[in-house]
């Protein structure tokens, strides 16, 4: 798929929308394994079958709000974000290196996915680009992201790069440990930077 042949648009993950879904997640072993639950119930989403994962997620979708953003070329699905309140993915308080920074009741952005043949071309910058909106739209103070960092790790990543990132105005508000920054959209502070 060449970028110039892409028609992408955005749109929040509703019930009419899990096919969609489905056709992307059934295309990757992690995702159609996981289903987004991670960050909801930890590890142990491994311990269940793919399957019981997938009901609970579509659950989550069932009973709203979207709980994250589909890229769509024509109607493809071609990439994923999971975006939501930050208690809507608990999981990420256990994990010492991704704690809250403060007590600011702030947005998500915890998972990553794009179509292999649609990969370096922009999707995932599409996609953040959607969360922000989606966070500014909800009120949100701001929206964190916890990318890797390519310079320090070459670990691939389904949380996105730093970089990527950065290029999107997010800045680093921790780094727990040096491939993994906690990175930060302050909605009023970007706005008074003109960003």
């Amino acid at each position: 798929m060449r970028k110039a042949d892409m028609k992408l648009t955005s749109r929040r993950l509703t019930p009419d929308l899990w096919s969609a879904l489905e056709d992307l997640f059934d295309e990757s072993a992690v995702c159609s394994r996981c289903w987004c639950m991670y960050g909801r119930i930890g590890s142990s989403y491994r311990k269940r079958p793919g399957e019981e994962n997938k009901s609970a997620f579509r659950q989550a979708v069932e009973l709203g709000p979207p709980p994250g953003v589909l890229a769509l070329d024509g109607n493809t699905a071609v990439g994923w974000c999971q975006v939501t309140p930050r208690d809507a993915v608990p999981w990420l308080d256990r994990l010492w290196q991704l704690r809250r920074v403060d007590d600011a009741p702030v947005w998500s952005l915890s998972c990553l996915y794009v179509r292999k043949r649609y990969r370096r071309q922009g999707v995932t910058s599409h996609l953040i680009a959607a969360a922000l909106q989606a966070a500014r739209r909800a009120n949100a103070p701001a929206l964190e992201a916890y990318p890797f960092d390519a310079d320090v790790s070459p670990s691939a990543s389904g949380s996105g790069y730093a970089a990527t990132f950065a290029r999107a105005g997010f800045r680093v508000v921790a780094r727990r440990v040096p491939a993994r920054p906690i990175m930060r959209y302050d909605f009023k502070q970007n706005a008074d930077d003109g960003v």
